[in-house]
């Protein structure tokens, strides 16, 4: 299970640390991709899986589905941990987010997000006011 917030650096060739107590998780590989609210993904290969079934579930007729796929698919990269636990993020999937030279990692159950640091710590700001959470969560049933 991936949990937590971590602050690593992207080197000049685009590799960003994984934290270590989640390295062991991505020994096999992983997929990094574009993924909601402006942040990218990284899904173990078992992950990545469980998601491409869904989409491959998606009926061919429907334009949603299709550009889900696109967007997905599309915005993907196989990825393997160096030596140092790094991963190499694809310049045009670190352009598409804004990410520079800090990138937060973040903890997601299943997956892994990556968020230029702005980008994050304005979304982050919306978690912190409890009357914007509790609206959110109302119809969540937990």
């Amino acid at each position: 299970m991936f949990t937590g917030e971590y602050r690593h650096t992207v080197d000049d060739k685009g590799r960003i640390a994984v934290p270590a107590k989640f390295r062991a998780q991505l020994d096999a590989g992983a997929v990094v991709s574009r993924w909601m609210e402006s942040c990218l993904a990284v899904h173990t290969p078992e992950g990545w899986a469980r998601i491409s079934a869904k989409v491959e579930a998606l009926p061919l007729t429907d334009a949603n589905g299709r550009l889900f796929s696109r967007f997905l698919y599309g915005g993907a990269s196989e990825v393997e941990l160096d030596r140092q636990g790094r991963i190499l993020v694809p310049a045009f999937l670190r352009d598409g987010i804004g990410l520079i030279d800090e990138a937060a990692v973040i903890g997601l159950r299943d997956h892994i997000e990556i968020w230029a640091p702005s980008t994050w710590d304005g979304y982050r700001r919306a978690l912190d006011d409890p009357d914007e959470l509790t609206r959110a969560f109302s119809g969540l049933g937990i």
